[in-house]
């Protein structure tokens, strides 16, 4: 037994010294306590344990059905919110022309202050008078129907305001080329109405909840509508042969916000140079899956942008003015899941950060210890200098 305990005993990799034999110095004590405070400093400032680590994955999207919700923040600095409209259409046919539900406009001044914030579409004013559709003017005890010059789907339709007119004209595919012509455009003070705002400027925003296929969606002056299978806007009405788009990007993204998300078009400023033009951004929308440490997911999207301008002279509108927002959608979705770090992992960190600055440590104090008794030698033999 005692063989056995001899022999094991010549196994010790980790031979102990007599105290006697220790060598206690000052710079060893400093040493310790700077070691001491680095360690301290990995474990509690670095969070070893409680820091959560993000794991990437690139997954086939296979999602089916499902829409995509575009949320916007646009300032134009020198078009008006009563000529500005908003469209919406994708690849499957689908169409939303001059939408006006989940928007706000808000009216500016030249120096970009709001005038007044309302939901777009409310606040058309009432008319005294107006002319019926049958030609006389309005009698008291009398229902009001007014006139769609021509453009009545049926014959019991009535338009009411300039803006039900307008509507039945977008419908035929037809232009207004002259407002006042229109007893409601004019009892309304449409053109009046454009004039009083020149200069001003308009902050457009809200969100879109489209079909989750490639389109578009414009800011653009003038109604909208279809003719011979083509998109065009209805500019005639404005009497105007320039428009300015300069246009400032608040803030633009495709689904809910989710930590570490950039957005590249926020805060983008274009000014305009030319009298008119279009311009384009093609965005490449990256389907994103976001889940916390705490399970909850979040789907969201992601995109790239580039740009583009297309520029007109005065009095040729060879392109549409507006501002054009083109996405196609990645057939790869990313995936971010939050996570802690596994406990093992934890404690081979640990195990490195003591060993770690232990060997250095120890490396450092011999350094010094042998450095101070080979320079104390040499002084005492006087060859140090």
């Amino acid at each position: 037994m005692e063989n056995m305990m001899s022999k094991l005993r010549n196994l010790d990799a980790y031979p102990k010294i007599n105290e006697d034999f220790y060598s206690r110095t000052l710079s060893g004590g400093v040493i310790t306590l700077a070691s001491s405070i680095v360690m301290l400093f990995f474990f509690f400032f670095w969070g070893l344990y409680l820091h959560a680590v993000t794991e990437t994955k690139l997954v086939v999207d296979t999602s089916r059905g499902e829409t995509l919700r575009i949320n916007f923040d646009v300032t134009f600095s020198a078009l008006p919110c009563s000529i500005l409209s908003l469209d919406a259409m994708d690849i499957s046919g689908e169409q939303h022309l001059d939408v006006k539900h989940d928007i706000i406009k808000k009216r500016l001044d030249s120096h970009g202050n709001a005038i007044e914030s309302r939901p777009d579409g409310i606040g058309a004013p009432k008319i005294e008078k107006p002319l019926q559709r049958h030609g006389g003017r309005l009698e008291h005890n009398e229902t009001y129907c007014g006139s769609c010059y021509g453009a009545e789907a049926a014959d019991e339709d009535c338009c009411n305001s300039c803006e039900d007119v307008r509507e039945a004209y977008r419908k035929k595919g037809w232009a207004i080329s002259n407002p006042d012509v229109i007893d409601q455009c004019k009892r309304e003070g449409f053109l009046q109405r454009i004039k009083d705002e020149e200069g001003e400027g308009c902050n457009i925003y809200g969100f879109l909840e489209v079909n989750k296929v490639a389109g578009n969606f414009h800011f653009a002056p003038g109604k909208s509508f279809q003719q011979s299978n083509v998109h065009v806007h209805d500019l005639l009405a404005f009497q105007k042969d320039s428009f300015n788009i300069s246009h400032k990007i608040n803030r633009l993204s495709f689904g809910d916000y989710f930590p570490g998300v950039v957005n590249p078009l926020d805060g983008v400023h274009w000014a305009q140079a030319t009298p008119s033009g279009m311009y384009q951004y093609f965005i490449k929308v990256v389907p994103t899956v976001y889940t916390d440490v705490s399970g909850h997911t979040i789907q969201s999207n992601q995109f790239s942008v580039t740009e583009h301008f297309r520029g007109t002279e005065v009095g040729n509108l060879q392109y549409l003015p507006g501002v054009f927002f083109f996405y196609d959608l990645s057939p790869i979705k990313v995936t971010f899941t939050e996570e802690h770090i596994s406990f093992l992992h934890f404690l081979t960190n640990v195990c490195a950060i003591v060993g770690g600055v232990f060997t250095v440590s120890g490396i450092l104090d011999s350094f010094i210890y042998h450095g101070q008794k080979a320079i104390k030698k040499k002084m005492e033999i006087g060859k140090f200098s």
